[in-house]
């Protein structure tokens, strides 16, 4: 069996990894956050270790996580493939419709709320660049599960419809963007490794889901009010092309409206035992 060392499991992301690596019966291998690694064969590596919705707040842990840490394992450890785990945001100042793997990407060190693109562009480059013709990157949609205590948008929007019967959104009803399950971004991630044949993949839904259509599925679940914030932006993130894991993998993700029931439930469930 393969050995899979996922670093990060403690996250969101990572646990999901270990949890489904051990049920299969695959040698996984968990390290602690500050576990030297020097000179260990690690196997098939996955980096899950990063931050997203705080990463405003913790801008040298965020360039801690994304780059430097990275730097100390593709410098001094031994592998036979290395994942690192990057965001779709990288695509967010692109100009076309439709997001693909080999498109140029654009950055602005100036905006604040580039630094998280920049860290990531620049884990991806030093993972492609210094890692070996095995090391590849994933990029990851907005992914949703039972994560109950994220900030991220979805966690956030059936939080407050569970809990508070009333929804405030700081984007306009038309804005729209990306959704991955927890349970597809698995299943990816893990052919990515043992499998993969390209350097670089998208692990998306595929499909734009609308504020709108979004939150009257939650609203018609929950029944929960919906208002949106005056003079809330537009903001529309560009397609994101999966064609790459469809075509290696035959990778076909659940569409969120269709699991937006399971969710609700699951939410209902995990807020009464916190």
């Amino acid at each position: 069996m393969s050995k899979i060392t996922v670093l990060g499991s403690s996250g969101f992301i990572g646990s999901h990894l270990a949890e489904k690596i051990r049920a299969a019966g695959s040698d996984c291998f968990l390290p602690g956050r500050d576990e030297d690694l020097a000179g260990r064969e690690l196997g098939h590596v996955i980096y899950c270790i990063g931050l997203t919705a705080d990463f405003r707040t913790r801008p040298f842990d965020t360039v801690e996580a994304h780059v430097c840490r990275l730097l100390e394992v593709l410098r001094s450890c031994r592998y036979d493939s290395f994942l690192y785990l990057s965001s779709t945001r990288v695509y967010s100042s692109g100009e076309k419709d439709v997001a693909e793997e080999d498109d140029a990407l654009r950055v602005r060190p100036l905006d604040a709320g580039d630094l998280y693109n920049i860290s990531k562009v620049m884990g991806e480059s030093a993972t492609l660049n210094c890692g070996g013709a095995s090391a590849r990157v994933a990029r990851l949609s907005n992914v949703y599960g039972g994560d109950f205590d994220s900030d991220n948008f979805l966690s956030e929007v059936l939080r407050d419809a569970i809990t508070n019967g009333k929804v405030v959104l700081r984007t306009s009803p038309d804005s729209a963007k990306d959704y991955v399950s927890i349970d597809d971004v698995v299943e990816g991630l893990i052919s990515i490794a043992l499998d993969g044949r390209q350097r670089i993949y998208n692990v998306a839904g595929g499909v734009n889901v609308s504020n709108r259509e979004l939150l009257e599925s939650v609203s018609a679940l929950t029944n929960c009010r919906v208002e949106f914030a005056p003079g809330a932006p537009l903001v529309v993130f560009p397609r994101v092309s999966i064609e790459r894991m469809r075509a290696d993998f035959g990778f076909a993700p659940a569409s969120v409206l269709g699991q937006m029931g399971r969710l609700v439930n699951l939410y209902t469930e995990g807020m009464k035992e916190r």
